[in-house]
Parts: C-alpha cells; structure tokens; sequence
C-alpha cells in the first residue's frame, strides 16, 4: 500500500492513523503506518514531553508525527483564558447545572481540577507544544483548524518537517494550497470531531483536481482497506484514520461503558453538533448533544467559548460514567466498530481488505494481478 507519499516519509503503508493515545499512535507507526499523535490535551509543556520519550523508546525509529490546534488567525489577542471565561453568560452556566441536576450528575470532590479542558485552541498553548515537539523527529506537522500562521509553517519547514493541515471544502484546500501546506488531508462529512459537510467520496476528488500536484490524504468513514483503496483510486496518496483506533486494545478511554457504547453504536448513531466546542463535530448522540441542539434550549456558545463552559460538566459525565449523557468524538464509521482488537490486528484487516479490492478491480478489467 506504499504511495509517493508513503515512499517520502519512509512508511510501508500510506496509513495515517491520528489519535489522542501515544500508545496507539506508536503501533500504528510499528504496524507500517504513520501514528500521529494528538495534542490538544496537552495543556502542560512537560506532559507532552513525557508522551514524545515515550513515543521515541517505541516506535523502533521509525516516522510519526504531531497534530495541533492553531488557528491561522489570533481569535483572542492579549487577553487571558479567565478574561474569555467571564465572557460566557450566566444564563449558559444555569443550562449546564440544570442538566447536570437533571441526571443527577455528582460533583466532582473538593479541590478535584476538571480532567478535560480544550485549551489547545490558545495560539501560545499551541507554541509550547511545538517548542518541545520540535526537540524531537517528528515527520509531520498536521493542525486541525486550518492552515497554521506563517511563521510556523516556515519553522516546520527549517526543521525538515512537513506540514498537513484539514479541509472540508475546496474552497479551503486551495487556501491551504496558497500558504505553503505540503499535505491536504480531505476530511469528509462522515468524520468524527470537527468536521464540515461535504461527503468524502464528492471531497476527495474535488480537492485532488483543487491542489494537484500537492499530494491529498483521504478522510472521514474510513475503516476498511476497500475504502482506502476506494480513497486511492480518487486521487489521493494515503487514508487518514481516527476514529477507527478508539477500540483498539492499546487505547485508553479511562471509561468501559464508554467503550461498551461505542462497540455498540451503529453508523446512525452520531451527530454533528455544537455541543463540545462550539463549532460542528460529529459525536455519538446522547442526551447531552440533544439538549444542546434543542431548540428551546439556550444553543452553544461559539469557540472557545463552549469548550471552556462544558469542560467541568464533561469531566464529571466521564468520571461518573453517567450513561444517557457520555460520548465522544467519533465518526459514522463507528457502526464497524464492533469488537476490540489491537492495531496490528487493525491494520492485518485494512491491508487484506486493500489486496481484496485490488483483486476485485483487476477481475472487473480483465486483468489478473501478478504473484
């Protein structure tokens, strides 16, 4: 499954597997992909250091990468996180507490911090994250709200890294394509966490024809090597995954009823909601995304706004297992995720499924493929 992407940054498979789990992220890169390790949470320099030591001891010198949470543009300049807490209306933290009392949802104990924060959306947090990653050899730089600014991109560049950054639209891509992105990752509407809402399989192409000769990486409801190479046959050079590593066995979600929903789930079980961050991400529907996407109710807040008001509230769900309200980002490919397994045994069933839809291919065409 090796493309000129692939064959540049030294992987077997063009497989970009994106998570939040450094385990993970290290067997996807041991399995002959490319493990991209999110960043988001990472909130303090030396917690992100600690992961990128471990990331180093295992993934047997071979090619990972970093995935950040930059804007282009400073949507807050010179004002602190407390300063753009005071912003939310009392109104929105009365919503939150009456839901929360509605499930009767415990407090968390006393001098107990909220263990789920998204702060990665601060441009300096950003920055702390890539003077440490930067230490290390990372191969790519991906971020997940657009093109990084200049400056970062340039820097990325000095030190031999490539950079990746997420489109929902062509319209986005070429803009990527104009700031100097070396990899368009082509992120469909079946996607889990922000996401916009163009399908992948009208996406990809689009955004091939768009940016070419940049390479393009398809993304959003992939889980299977037939659609990889459905991806490949649109034009582009690679997958990139994220969901689907969510119930894999090294993947650590601090919660087994969460596990247990997810393995449940099926393919219309999401939905893309403001609920978490205020902008549109695909999540499991629970009863949280619903009270937040009713009508009557107040609507969230736009970014960072509503990450900051819900962080507590989230914290609490997931520490109390609180069912009819925990979720997660995650996307309609969720629906094939149906029993644990391992990455490698993830990845054992993508590349058979990838040599499956070649085989079927060549039989369409007449052709046999060479032993």
């Amino acid at each position: 499954m090796e493309t000129e992407l692939s064959k540049k940054l030294g992987v077997e498979h063009a497989i970009f597997g994106f998570t939040p789990f450094p385990a993970v992220a290290a067997a996807i890169t041991r399995a002959g992909g490319f493990g991209v390790l999110g960043a988001v949470r990472y909130t303090a320099p030396d917690d992100l250091k600690r992961d990128l030591d471990w990331m180093q001891e295992h993934t047997d010198g071979k090619p990972y990468g970093l995935d950040v949470v930059m804007p282009a543009k400073k949507a807050v300049d010179g004002i602190s996180e407390a300063d753009i807490e005071a912003m939310i209306p009392a109104g929105h933290r009365a919503f939150v507490r009456d839901t929360l009392a509605k499930h009767h949802v415990p407090e968390l104990a006393e001098g107990e911090a909220s263990g789920w924060r998204i702060t990665g959306w601060m441009e300096q947090v950003a920055r702390n994250q890539l003077d440490v990653a930067f230490d290390y050899p990372i191969k790519l730089l991906a971020n997940a709200l657009g093109s990084p600014p200049a400056d970062v991109i340039a820097r990325a560049h000095d030190h031999g890294v490539l950079v990746a950054a997420l489109a929902g639209s062509a319209k986005h891509a070429r803009r990527h394509a104009e700031a100097g992105i070396d990899i368009v990752v082509a992120q469909g509407y079946e996607a889990g966490g922000h996401t916009g809402d163009i399908a992948t399989m009208v996406l990809v192409p689009e955004i091939v024809e768009a940016v070419s000769p940049l390479p393009v990486l398809a993304a959003g409801g992939i889980g299977s090597g037939e659609q990889i190479a459905a991806g490949l046959a649109l034009g582009a050079q690679g997958a990139w995954l994220g969901s689907l590593w969510l119930t894999t066995t090294e993947a650590d979600l601090h919660s087994r009823a969460l596990t247990e929903k997810l393995l449940a789930a099926g393919s219309g079980d999401t939905v893309r909601s403001r609920a978490l961050t205020g902008k549109p991400a695909r999540q499991l529907r629970t009863e949280w995304t619903d009270a937040w996407d009713d009508p009557q109710g107040p609507g969230a807040l736009p970014m960072p706004l509503q990450g900051l008001l819900v962080a507590e509230a989230v914290s609490r769900i997931q520490k109390y297992e609180v069912q009819p309200l925990l979720g997660t980002p995650v996307g309609q490919i969720v629906g094939r995720m149906n029993s644990e397994r391992s990455v490698q045994a993830v990845f054992d069933d993508l590349t058979s499924g990838f040599e499956r839809a070649i085989d079927r291919i060549n039989r369409i065409a007449g052709r046999v493929r060479e032993v």
